[in-house]
């Protein structure tokens, strides 16, 4: 839990995400751009099936690990289905257009598929 640090009273204005406390829903600058870098197609690619596949699956993964600790956050479940659905629709897609690379996809990203 973030607590105000001492000295702030109640009636300051101290917010953890404006004192650089952030809680973070979205992946790291430097784990996205790992991400983009191994599965886009081209230097400008950043929304391919494979791209956007990679980022949910690794946001999916994060989610997966902290609803382990916090198993009745129920608002966070729900975020987790709708990526897994949105994944889901996202594999059916890339399996419907180009099957090379989506057994490649889902081989490297250790998806039971």
């Amino acid at each position: 839990m973030l607590r105000r640090p001492p000295g702030c009273g109640r009636t300051s204005s101290w917010h953890p995400a404006r004192a650089g406390l952030r809680r973070g829903k979205m992946l790291k600058r430097e784990a996205k751009q790992g991400i983009l870098g191994k599965y886009r197609r081209h230097n400008e690619d950043t929304g391919s099936p494979e791209v956007q596949i990679a980022l949910l699956t690794e946001r999916i993964n994060h989610l997966a690990g902290h609803l382990k600790n916090h198993a009745k956050d129920f608002h966070s479940r729900r975020g987790l289905l709708k990526m897994v659905g949105q994944r889901r629709r996202l594999l059916a897609y890339l399996e419907r257009t180009d099957i090379a690379a989506y057994r490649r996809l889902v081989e490297s990203l250790d998806l039971r598929r």
